[in-house]
């Protein structure tokens, strides 16, 4: 009983939506032509005000007054047309029967083949039938069932792992692409896929085995550029700007002419040779600098001047760039909480546009806040 109840509701609810603009349309209809109406007398006046001040001559004004009577004419005569009217009406009769006729001919027919009192299948007996008519969930989970108990079906893994990494599974997407590489072999796009899972789980950084997974994809297939743009972002963020331009730049001197990437490519090989003028705070060549340095007296000096920065930011909490060169250096350090909390400084000290740059400058280093700015 309850059954029926709420199929009749849903079909009460459905018709309606139906008939109710079929019931609205004969008002909107001669609103349409009276507002028509209006707008042809309002184009009058204004062709008699523009002869009058002669912007227009004689003949264009005569011309221009024929057409807007003839459609005045026409709009007039729709309007009182009953034999349209009476068609119209027929119309509308005919699609009410054939829209009333659904439901009373889909509840007889279900009265006699259909079956409400069918108990609802579990995901077991689901995914026994046509995987085909499945739910991506229901595809996932019949693929985790095959391959737990099928632990060396390599296409398995190789056909799960990237739909891990597009639903935002990184550890799931890491062991289905290791278990395809070690039963498929490597291939340029497991290697990649790997890598950008390894970063994933990282936070965004490009860890060293992730960047040894963008380093093989590269020795796998050296015209694909994905690897090439991770391999530079994992320069960049080790502060080696130069090194990730000239890496990226070679790559274009060898790359086809219609390469559909080489506009991009050579966008970010500009942007990367020419960041924003930094901050005061240390630099790449004070980085270089501090390796020459022992190892108590570089972390030392390096710490300084962040520190140093740091100080001077809390002077000056609106300095962008001040906030960018912080966040990088704290990074660049492996100090990765340091970095998030400059980072949760600095959204706090700036707004707008200053702060919607400097949550996308965190992004592209791999760092985002878990609590957005109010």
């Amino acid at each position: 009983m309850e059954f029926w109840l709420i199929a009749v509701l849903l079909t009460f609810a459905a018709t309606l939506a139906v008939l109710l603009p079929l019931t609205r349309r004969r008002i909107a209809d001669a609103a349409d032509r009276q507002y028509d109406l209006e707008v042809y007398r309002d184009q009058m006046r204004e062709v008699e005000a523009d002869a009058a001040r002669g912007l227009i001559d004689p003949q264009s004004a005569e011309q221009a007054r024929a057409e807007i009577a003839r459609r005045m004419l026409k709009t007039e005569q729709e309007a009182g047309q009953g034999g349209a009217g009476r068609s119209t009406q027929r119309a509308r009769w005919a699609i009410l029967a054939a829209v009333l006729s659904v439901p009373l001919i889909s509840w007889s027919v279900y009265a006699v083949i259909g079956s409400p009192d069918m108990p609802a299948q579990p995901l077991a007996a689901r995914m026994a039938e046509n995987p085909a008519d499945g739910s991506v969930s229901e595809l996932i989970a019949r693929a985790e069932a095959h391959l737990a108990q099928n632990p060396d079906d390599g296409r398995g893994w190789d056909v799960l792992a990237p739909v891990y990494l597009r639903l935002g599974r990184p550890d799931d997407a890491v062991t289905a692409y290791r278990n395809a590489i070690r039963l498929q072999g490597e291939s340029a796009e497991r290697m990649l896929g790997l890598g950008e899972a390894l970063a994933t789980v990282a936070g965004g950084t490009i860890p060293g085995d992730a960047q040894a997974m963008f380093e093989r994809a590269v020795a796998l297939d050296p015209g694909d550029i994905r690897p090439r743009f991770m391999i530079a972002r994992g320069l960049m963020q080790e502060g080696k700007n130069k090194e990730a331009a000239d890496m990226l730049q070679a790559f274009l001197d060898k790359a086809p002419a219609d390469a559909p990437w080489r506009d991009q490519l050579k966008t970010a090989i500009t942007e990367i040779r020419n960041p924003p003028a930094p901050a005061n705070g240390p630099d790449q060549g004070d980085v270089e600098a501090a390796a020459k340095m022992s190892s108590q007296d570089r972390n030392e000096m390096i710490n300084s001047m962040v520190a140093s920065l740091d100080e001077r930011l809390k002077q000056n909490p609106d300095d962008l760039e001040g906030w960018k060169r912080l966040v990088r250096s704290y990074l660049v350090l492996g100090r990765r909480d340091d970095a998030l909390a400059a980072l949760k400084r600095g959204s706090d000290a700036l707004a707008g546009e200053k702060h919607g740059d400097l949550m996308a400058f965190a992004r592209g280093l791999g760092l985002e806040l878990t609590e957005p700015k109010p």
